[in-house]
């Protein structure tokens, strides 16, 4: 059936689960806009006086803080300047170049002080990112030969330096001298100074850097007349290519990496980016670098590999001693282009608009957070607890510790490639007063550098100290909760009807966009195909702490595919979530994609809280209501992605009744059965030919009349051998139950743990009017089993009663009866620990002890995924019994889809710790 008219492919909602919380001062003013002309800003920093930045034609600009004039250029690479980094404790800057050196710069005079090249020189190519390391006075850089490499500016790692041949100041001080670069502070490189093969020239420095003479250091041009440089004269600087019209400054002291600071193959990517822990970055509130010096200083690095490494570094001022590797995250989302860090959390930047939000402590993925999809991530800042995160397209976002975005704008004409936290004075002198007086300095490949007016979030650090970057837990449930009913809102308004053809593509498009919602939660998501013609499974993983070597491994089943909704009956739009009277009314809600986003975001509300005790898989299917087709053989196919499962929940029925939570511990299985008995001539006029022929519709009838007796029970020989009996502690359960439901005992039991033979409907050929003797007819009858029967004894039973029969009729006409599709009756353990834990966690949410309950329907998945994973199921329903499941006006309690949520958390505590469960937060938001 087709639901209501839509096209074959509904507008897909965006798949981002981040709520628009965005005022009308979200909007950060431009306080200031700086244009560097004819060169991208590939860097940024700043210290108390000064905003610096690295152009792409290898110079360095100083802008003054308080009037934004260019009072400075720093000349002296031959290459981008790729990062930079300033040094407070020393008033230092460093400098980071295409041209495979370091640059030390005084930021009081804007001197040059050392060139530092890395081992192996100009074959570590392009040197992509640095930080100063206070503590241990060494800066540590990132290298396009995927090396990390440190240099330690104390004075026994620089006479070290000196024994491989550097130049050094003669009288041992690194403060003093007037040594120069040698012959060999810049050799040529093979591969990144080559001209074009056909040329036939052997590589030299023009080729890499085909600029002006003057640009070069003195050592590689000994020409003293520079040329002009245009973007200079521009300026109001000198046309003279140097600093205010000078030469190219010598430093004081060339420096090299000796072999032993030296990781080789660190990453096996180029390495973009990295920061040191606790964040030394202006906007940080995370404490003082010196403050952790005694143990807890560590360093991140990300990489085109798509890893983030997490590296010990050394006490003390030990120089030469290697950063230990602790951990290796692995984003899958292409490069890591960006980190950011607060307290234990790292946010990577990644290719195609992905933010991974890692916490360091468990060693697990919080969140991801979709910022712009397939739009790359080149930089991001922190100011206290927001994170700003800018975009190749131009776009700036800024998004709260509870992962909502708050604010969003347009900064740029191009690719945004850097950016800074920093403080500028202020013309309020209660706000500077204050130390509010923050900024956010962009720069873009529109040659502009823009300076936007921001403030820190208005909240109390302290409250955070425990969850190190997250945001507390109340402010994280409640945003949960809020993410909870906006997915639930994107994914119903998907109208995933896996039984019509209309709607393939919708289904489709609903399972692509589960995997971004799972992947948004914090879950490594995938899909499954199941076959050219069925709908893919959904398969997320998330994982609990990383530090608990045995976390119990819990498989959620569930079904993102619905029916068809006719829009006869319904009071909104089926596709659209309405919620009226404390009910979310639309197609699925109950059934089952409520439920789903229910168990999805209680698993990332423990995960964001560092209490998630146990990895939970999400195995959510898009054939159920069409019969599950795929389903068994894309398990089997796919075991191995699924990995070893301890227990097996379930949320896809009702309670009994609308006040009191349930839980189900049984299904009847089911045989569908089709009939067909047909002749081999054409349809008949009744006016003609009737009593001349034997009719197959009067066979019909007189064999489906024989499936029953005269009481109403099934006539199968042998049928009820294996029913299992009534017990007396059933007997009493269905009492209990029959005072709940205000419904007799007996129709309980004929409902739920009786079998039942029913015929659907019965199909004839022509033109179905009263004056036709159809040649074919056809019916369609289902018998649910129940336990101790036996699935495929039962369905060949029903195959040879009916065959028999039928050859008893000796009737001229065919007989054809055909399987469609079975599944097995289900029980579960009701004195199994996993019932026991689920069952308090219920009791503990609602304040009641739950009504143990059974169900007259199938779920084919459940039996099999018993035995394929050789483990219990469990059934938590959480719709009530009025949500019309099917029918028009389906529904689900606001209440109960929260409450459920906070029922599974439990239930994930309980089983993932021996000690009490973790607090749940009941904050509905």
């Amino acid at each position: 059936m087709v639901s209501q008219p839509t096209s074959p492919q509904a507008v897909i909602p965006d798949p981002s689960l981040s709520r628009r919380i965005q005022h009308d001062d979200s909007h950060p003013k431009l306080f200031h806009s700086l244009h560097q002309e004819h060169s991208s800003v590939l860097s940024l920093a700043a210290d108390d006086d000064s905003i610096y930045t690295g152009s792409q034609d290898g110079q360095i600009s100083v802008w003054d803080k308080t009037t934004f004039k260019l009072k400075a250029l720093l000349r002296g690479h031959t290459g981008s300047v790729l990062a930079l980094e300033y040094a407070p404790d020393k008033h230092w800057l460093f400098s980071a170049s295409g041209d495979s050196t370091i640059r030390v710069w005084s930021t009081r005079n804007h001197t040059p002080l050392y060139l530092l090249h890395p081992h192996l020189e100009t074959d570590s190519g392009d040197l992509f990112s640095l930080v100063w390391c206070q503590p241990r006075q060494t800066v540590y850089f990132g290298c396009q030969n995927t090396s990390l490499q440190w240099f330690s500016f104390s004075f026994p790692t620089l006479e070290s330096a000196a024994s491989f041949g550097v130049s050094l100041p003669s009288d041992g001080s690194v403060h003093s001298g007037t040594s120069t670069p040698t012959s060999n502070s810049r050799k040529a490189h093979k591969f990144f100074d080559s001209y074009p093969q056909y040329t036939r020239r052997p590589a030299d420095l023009n080729a890499r850097n085909p600029t002006c003479a003057s640009c070069l250091p003195g050592s590689v041009s000994s020409s003293s007349a520079p040329a002009p440089s245009s973007s200079a004269s521009a300026r109001g600087l000198s046309p003279d290519s140097c600093v205010q019209g000078d030469l190219v400054k010598a430093p004081l002291a060339v420096l090299q990496v000796p072999p032993e600071c030296v990781i080789f193959s660190a990453h096996y990517g180029y390495v973009y980016c990295m920061a040191l822990l606790p964040s030394n970055e202006e906007g940080s509130d995370d404490p003082s670098p010196e403050d952790a010096a005694g143990s807890g200083l560590q360093l991140v690095t990300g990489s085109g590999d798509s890893t983030v490494k997490l590296w010990q570094l050394p006490g003390g001022r030990a120089g030469d001693a290697a950063p230990k590797l602790l951990h290796t995250f692995d984003c899958g989302a292409g490069a890591v282009l960006a980190l950011a860090v607060r307290g234990d959390t790292v946010f990577a930047g990644c290719q195609d608009g992905l933010v991974k939000v890692w916490d360091l402590e468990t060693r697990t993925l919080v969140r991801t957070l979709l910022v712009v999809e397939n739009v790359d991530i080149l930089s991001m800042s922190m100011l206290h607890s927001d994170l700003y995160v800018c975009s190749a397209n131009g776009d700036i976002q800024r998004w709260s510790a509870s992962f909502d975005l708050v604010g969003s704008w347009h900064g740029h004409e191009g690719i945004i490639l850097s950016s800074i936290i920093t403080r500028v004075p202020s013309s309020d002198t209660a706000q500077e007063k204050r130390g509010e007086n923050f900024t956010l300095v962009t720069g873009g490949n529109d040659d502009m550098i823009k300076v936007w007016e921001v403030q820190p979030p208005r909240t109390n650090r302290d409250s955070l100290s425990e969850l190190s970057g997250f945001g507390n837990t109340t402010d994280i449930s409640k945003s949960i909760n809020d993410i909870l009913v906006y997915a639930l809102a994107k994914f119903v308004a998907i109208p995933s009807v896996s039984n019509s053809l209309a709607h393939r593509e919708d289904c489709r498009q609903a399972a692509i966009w589960l995997r971004k919602c799972f992947t948004q939660l914090g879950a490594e998501a995938s899909l499954l195909p199941t076959g050219e013609s069925t709908n893919p499974l959904v398969l997320a993983t998330f994982h609990g702490t990383r530090t608990s070597p045995h976390r119990p491994r819990i498989l959620f089943y569930g079904h993102y595919d619905v029916i068809s909704a006719r829009p006869n009956g319904w009071a909104s739009d089926p596709f659209t979530l309405t919620g009226r009277n404390g009910y979310l009314y639309g197609r699925g809600a109950t059934d089952n994609k409520g439920p789903i986003m229910a168990v999805a975001c209680a698993a990332a509300d423990l995960l964001a809280r560092r209490a998630l005790g146990v990895d939970l898989v999400m195995l959510i299917e898009g054939e159920e209501e069409a019969g599950s087709g795929g389903f068994v053989e894309a398990v089997k196919r796919h075991k191995d992605a699924i990995g070893p499962i301890d227990s097996i929940l379930v949320s896809n029925s009702t309670w009994i009744a609308e006040d009191t939570p349930c839980i189900t511990y049984g299904l009847r299985g089911v045989v569908h059965c089709n009939v067909e008995i047909s002749n081999d001539g054409p349809d008949l006029h009744s006016g003609v030919d009737g009593g001349a022929a034997r009719e197959p519709m009067l066979d019909m009838v007189k064999l489906l009349g024989t499936l029953t007796d005269d009481t109403n029970k099934i006539a199968i020989p042998d049928f009820y051998d294996r029913v299992r009996p009534l017990t007396e502690d059933e007997r009493q359960l269905y009492k209990v139950l029959s005072s709940v439901t205000q419904t007799p005992a007996s129709l309980l039991a004929a409902r739920w743990r009786e079998p039942s033979l029913t015929i659907h409907n019965v199909e004839v050929s022509g033109p179905r009017n009263s004056t036709v003797i159809p040649s074919k007819v056809r019916a369609h009858i289902s018998v649910r089993i129940v336990p101790d029967q036996d699935l495929e004894s039962i369905a060949a039973s029903v195959q040879e009663h009916l065959k028999a029969q039928f050859q008893r009729m000796r009737s001229p006409n065919k007989l054809n009866v055909t399987i469609d599709q079975t599944a097995d009756w289900w029980l579960g353990k009701l004195d199994d620990s996993w019932f026991r834990a689920l069952e308090n966690a219920v009791k503990d949410e609602w304040g009641v002890d739950p009504l143990r309950i059974r169900e007259g329907g199938s779920i084919p998945s459940v039996p099999y995924l018993e035995k394929e994973f050789s483990c219990h199921a469990l059934h938590l329903p959480l719709g009530q019994s009025t949500d019309q499941a099917h029918l028009p006006d389906e529904r689900i309690s606001l209440a109960n889809l929260r409450r459920g949520k906070r029922v599974v958390e439990r239930f994930l505590s309980n089983v993932g710790s021996k000690t009490a469960p973790s607090p749940v937060q009941t904050n509905d938001g």
